[in-house]
């Protein structure tokens, strides 16, 4: 089925394996991650992730027969989404979000599709949901998280300025704020003064965004511990290039704790 696009939300086409069967969901946006994304529903799988929330894949457009059916079936995936229009990952979690929403979910899980982080853990997200938190951020960096073979470059722009910045934008702190392993509630995201599904929220904006309007406007927010691993060689999975990728992260943060992105 395809949903045209409409008001902070793209064309996307929509593939639904299953209907909604759980309270929760878990939103993986990719795009073109290969085997990555296919050992990261494995683990899903033997983690019996389904058995806790519904796993629906919010795909950018890729082209490397990842997002197979066939492939994505058999692992338990509910749900594909392709997205068809302009935008990366935040246009990718604003499909995700608003496709979710109209689904009637409690709450959404996000995480990465580059198997780096520990999918096993999103039932400790669900409980923090169900105990009333409506921002959950998963902290590879407080007790009992763990952080393996984090590139040295990024360990210090995390710990020393992405974070920092976050925090004191939010009035609270955290610890790991680059960190795309997350949690909402349906009340945090459909607050009016919250407004997710807006055109502005096109790269990485929305993570930011959402990392401090929760607390900003009162609702309670946690960190828990995740796990996140880097390969120990070859190429960082990333798709935040060192210098121009940096660059504008350093902006969509500063732009952030000004208020830029909040609704008018």
């Amino acid at each position: 089925m395809i949903y045209e696009k409409q008001s902070g939300v793209p064309r996307f086409e929509c593939k639904e394996f299953q209907g909604k069967n759980k309270d929760y969901v878990v939103l993986i946006p990719i795009i073109n991650e290969g085997e990555r994304i296919k050992k990261e529903l494995e683990r899903a799988y033997t983690a019996h992730i389904s058995d806790y929330a519904d796993i629906v894949i919010c795909d950018g457009g890729s082209t490397d027969g990842s997002t197979e059916s066939e492939q994505l079936i058999p692992l338990k995936v509910n749900t594909l989404l392709v997205k068809q229009d302009i935008g990366k990952q935040g246009a990718q979690l604003r499909m995700g979000f608003w496709w979710a929403l109209q689904r009637g979910y409690k709450g959404i899980i996000t995480i990465d599709g580059n198997n780096k982080d520990s999918i096993e853990d999103v039932p400790h997200f669900i409980e923090k949901l169900a105990e009333g938190y409506d921002f959950v951020q998963g902290s590879r960096f407080i007790k009992g998280g763990k952080a393996i073979h984090t590139p040295f470059i990024r360990l210090i722009s995390v710990k020393f300025i992405h974070t920092p910045v976050i925090s004191i934008t939010a009035h609270q702190r955290f610890t790991d704020t680059t960190n795309a392993y997350r949690a909402y509630s349906d009340k945090y995201l459909l607050d009016q003064r919250v407004q997710p599904l807006r055109d502005i929220f096109m790269t990485y904006e929305l993570l930011a965004y959402l990392s401090v309007r929760a607390t900003q406007l009162g609702y309670k927010a946690c960190e828990i511990p995740v796990t996140r691993a880097y390969p120990k060689t070859g190429k960082t999975p990333t798709k935040i290039s060192f210098f121009k990728g940096n660059s504008e992260l350093m902006k969509i943060l500063i732009r952030n704790m000004f208020g830029a992105y909040n609704p008018e």
